[in-house]
């Protein structure tokens, strides 16, 4: 089976700069060596602490910035082969702030049918047909679209969001972090919509977050990021479970049980996140890991199967 989505060896490099005449300095490693792939029909979740690099692999997968080396295979075809207009029909992306990401002098109907506009797709009676339909989709009614954002509440501003994200049809729909700023009951009922959406739509999901417990709810596989690096990836009962690497198991403890009187076992990192402009060598977990070993510091542990992940960057897996 071909994967819809296939990251070959990605890496992004941002440039510093200092002083008077604006001479290079460094680099910033957001990205380094990244692979994955992503079938069609399935949600991969993405998870990591801020700054590792979730949102620029999103970017370099969505086109938004051009990667500093390795490949991005769309449906069997390079990035940047693809027409910009074609590659836009097929991904969409649903921010994390859906009051910022909605224009607040547009009407929500337009700021639909702007897509539509953009891409000439049909007459202005069938446009405006869409934009119904897109709204009754994510549970909204029709007349919602002669409405300004400012009056709606955070959860319908995501749906229309998410109305707006599908009005091209896309195969791809990248969600950075959709469900973070709207409360517990609001989340589960944008989650709902959109597991509702795949199926009857048959999307395809990178699902981006912090909330691991969204994660392993709406996820087929995840992918666990540190510093620019893919750790771990795994389908989701199995990295839940049984996870591989140091920093997976640091963070699934940090999750609390849903049983208060289940008592677990908290694994405190020491340190901070090492600078993205200087990587520590070898591992580069191993200065807050607490099963580091000599090995870790001077050699980078290849990104292998192991036990039940798919892939595991860890010399103790």
């Amino acid at each position: 089976m071909t994967p819809l989505l296939h990251v070959k060896n990605l890496s992004k490099r941002y440039r510093t700069s200092g002083g008077l005449l604006g001479i290079r300095t460094g680099a910033v490693h957001a990205l380094t060596d990244v692979n994955l792939t992503l079938n069609k029909g399935e949600t991969l979740g993405l998870v990591g602490e801020s700054g590792c690099g979730k949102t620029t692999l999103a970017k370099c997968i969505m086109g938004l910035e051009k990667p500093s080396s390795g490949s991005i295979i769309f449906k069997g075809k390079l990035l940047e082969q693809w027409n910009s207009k074609s590659l836009r029909r097929n991904m969409q992306l649903i921010f994390q702030d859906p009051y910022s990401s909605l224009n607040p002098r547009q009407r929500v109907g337009k700021a639909i049918r702007e897509m539509l506009d953009i891409h000439n797709l049909g007459t202005r009676k069938q446009k405006n047909q869409k934009v119904c339909e897109l709204l009754d989709l994510v549970g909204l009614s029709p007349e919602h679209a002669d409405r300004y954002p400012h009056e709606f509440s955070g959860g319908q501003r995501q749906r229309i969001a998410v109305a707006r994200a599908l009005a091209l049809d896309p195969e791809l729909v990248v969600c950075d972090e959709p469900v973070s700023a709207l409360d517990v009951s609001v989340q589960a009922q944008v989650l709902g919509l959109l597991e509702t959406l795949q199926k009857s739509l048959e999307l395809t999901y990178i699902f981006i977050s912090h909330d691991l417990s969204v994660v392993d709810h709406i996820s087929d596989r995840v992918a666990v990021m540190y510093l620019g690096r893919i750790v771990e990836l795994a389908a989701t009962d199995s990295l839940f479970t049984s996870p591989q690497h140091p920093y997976t198991k640091a963070l699934l403890s940090a999750v609390l049980p849903p049983n208060p009187h289940k008592k677990s076992e908290r694994i405190p990192l020491k340190g901070d996140l090492p600078s993205p402009t200087a990587p520590p060598q070898g591992c580069p977990f191993h200065p807050r890991c607490p099963e580091a070993i000599a090995k870790c510091c001077v050699q980078l542990p290849p990104l292998k199967k192991n036990g039940t992940s798919e892939l595991v960057s860890c010399w103790l897996s």
